[in-house]
């Protein structure tokens, strides 16, 4: 069973559905034991960071969510739910994330580029070895919409990077921690097969 957060944002609609499409057995919650009873977990996301973490205050998700990732369950983070494993955002002033992972969120600088990105955009691999690229190729394109990015102080966990002004970390992996700035769910052939291989894990 693949648990798919509900933290009352974000597109919880075409994320289960494009896991569903796939064979996924998949429950959307906002109980802590769903996510100790599911095999993987998923937190989508879109929408405003000190939102988010606010949710998750107020749902109880935060200590189950944390206690799952610390025993090695694959945990997939998508947009909101990549930043939100970040220490702090700048967003709105300032919000402290889940500190799972080092690092910050910072906004876009719009010298020269639309801010936020919207479309599609290349995807470099800089890390071997990651799974959830298998029958993927180097700099193929993925979807994404968002005016923030992640800046993560270990670069040893930078899987993949995208150019928009300037390289950023499009996706890290840490162990069972894979969590990605674009959206595999609207990334049509490409994501279908980057979730495949999430499930496959």
């Amino acid at each position: 069973m693949i648990a798919v957060i509900d933290y009352e944002m974000g597109n919880l609609g075409s994320v289960s559905k494009a896991l569903e499409y796939l064979g996924g057995d998949v429950v959307i919650t906002q109980k802590g034991a769903d996510l100790s009873g599911a095999a993987k977990i998923v937190l989508p996301g879109v929408g405003a960071f000190k939102d988010a973490m606010n949710a998750l205050k107020r749902l109880g998700l935060i200590e189950p969510l944390k206690d799952e990732i610390k025993r090695k369950k694959p945990y997939l983070g998508i947009c909101l739910g990549y930043e939100l494993l970040f220490e702090r955002s700048e967003e709105g002033g300032g919000c402290e994330g889940l500190g799972i992972l080092k690092g910050d969120v910072v906004k876009f600088s719009s010298g020269g580029i639309k801010v936020p990105q919207i479309g599609w955009n290349q995807v470099k691999i800089k890390k071997s070895g990651c799974s959830l690229f298998n029958g993927i190729e180097q700099d193929s394109f993925f979807y994404f919409v968002h005016s923030y990015y992640v800046r993560p102080k270990d670069s040893a966990i930078v899987a993949a990077a995208t150019d928009y002004g300037g390289d950023f970390a499009s996706m890290v992996w840490d162990e069972n921690l894979y969590a990605v700035q674009f959206h595999p769910e609207k990334s049509q052939k490409a994501g279908l097969k980057f979730l495949e291989n999430f499930m496959r894990l």
